[in-house]
C-alpha cells in the first residue's frame, strides 16, 4: 500500500469513528474543510506514526503543519529515508 493510501486510509477510518461529515478527498481540499478538530488530528498524526514509524512534523526543527490533504500526503511521503 502507497504512503499515500495510507493517509488517506487512515483520514477516513478517524472520520468514521468520530463521526465527521468527511468531504471527498482531494489535493487541494483545506485541512480545515476536513472536518477534523484538533484532537482527530492528533489521532491521525498519533495512528500514522505507530503505521509508518515516523512523524514528519516533530523530525524537522522548522516543519509547519500542512493548509491542505495534498501537503499532509506529501508531508509523509518525503520523509527522508
Amino acid at each position: 500500500m502507497s504512503v499515500r493510501s495510507k493517509v488517506i486510509e487512515a483520514i477516513q477510518q478517524i472520520a468514521r469513528e468520530q463521526h465527521v461529515a468527511l468531504p471527498a478527498l482531494s489535493d487541494d481540499l483545506s485541512l480545515h474543510e476536513t472536518g477534523f478538530d484538533s484532537l482527530a488530528f492528533a489521532i491521525l498524526v498519533a495512528r500514522l506514526e505507530d503505521e509508518t514509524g515516523v512523524d514528519p512534523f516533530t523530525i524537522s526543527e522548522d516543519a509547519a503543519f500542512p493548509a491542505t490533504v495534498g501537503d499532509f500526503v506529501r508531508a509523509y511521503e518525503n520523509v527522508p529515508a
